[in-house]
């Protein structure tokens, strides 16, 4: 409980995925947390997303967040950052006064920039792959990025990194599901998210069981890592893979 205590994590991402992973993280005794989101709640969010209510639609979601969190463990360090991981910049965070960096982000672009930035770094870093068009439970798997298979979001950042001729630093561990079930976007046009290239919104769709699953894997994957120390010594040790 010390370890757990002493832990300082950063959170990308307080959506479907991201804050059910705050969630498990702060109920399990992490005694640091930042978490960074720059949207608002909206009424879309409410089948999946942790704080979404009728009654917090149009609050800042890591406010809202943090303020439930802090019920949880009025004790505990909690910072909400109302913004972006934005590639222009990508040393704002200080990333490696963290013991654990976690990606549960939407943007691409962002994702993207995040995984190269967090895998240069001596933190330990987990990152989340798509959790929408997902329906059975029973295929979120773990797996290094380099074996991640049957994911078309993680395709699709691989092809974009052959494209740009920038990879991660190293290896790391992602959550994922193998399961492809088909969605037009927006338009009727295939988006990021719905495993195309267009850069149009994509409307998807999404089950709370398995989007929390995939935060609440995140959280487990920090407390594994902290448990399998036999004593926490900081960032600055060797990422468990």
């Amino acid at each position: 409980m010390d370890r757990l205590g002493a832990a300082k994590v950063i959170l990308f991402g307080a959506g479907g995925v991201g804050s059910w992973c705050a969630e498990g993280l702060i109920r399990s005794g992490i005694g640091h947390l930042t978490i960074v989101d720059s949207d608002d709640v909206a009424a879309t969010n409410i089948n999946r997303q942790l704080m979404a209510t009728t009654k917090t639609v149009g609050r800042i979601k890591v406010e809202v967040l943090r303020e439930r969190l802090l019920e949880i463990n009025p004790f505990a360090e909690i910072t909400a950052v109302p913004a972006l991981f934005r590639e222009e910049e990508p040393g704002e965070y200080n990333l490696d006064s963290y013991d654990y960096v976690i990606d549960a982000i939407d943007s691409l672009r962002h994702k993207i920039a995040l995984m190269i930035e967090a895998s240069s770094r001596d933190t330990v870093f987990f990152a989340s792959m798509g959790a929408a068009l997902k329906v059975d439970p029973t295929r979120v798997q773990v797996a290094p990025f380099s074996k991640v298979k049957g994911c078309p979001l993680g395709y699709i950042i691989r092809k974009r990194m052959r494209q740009s001729g920038r990879w991660p630093s190293k290896d790391f561990l992602c959550v994922f599901d193998d399961e492809v079930l088909q969605n037009a976007a927006a338009g009727g046009e295939e988006g990021p998210e719905n495993h195309g290239e267009s850069t149009k919104a994509a409307v998807n769709g999404t089950t709370c069981p398995v989007t929390a699953i995939f935060g609440f894997t995140l959280a487990g994957l920090v407390l594994k890592d902290i448990a399998s120390r036999g004593k926490l010594q900081g960032p600055a040790e060797e990422n468990a893979l």
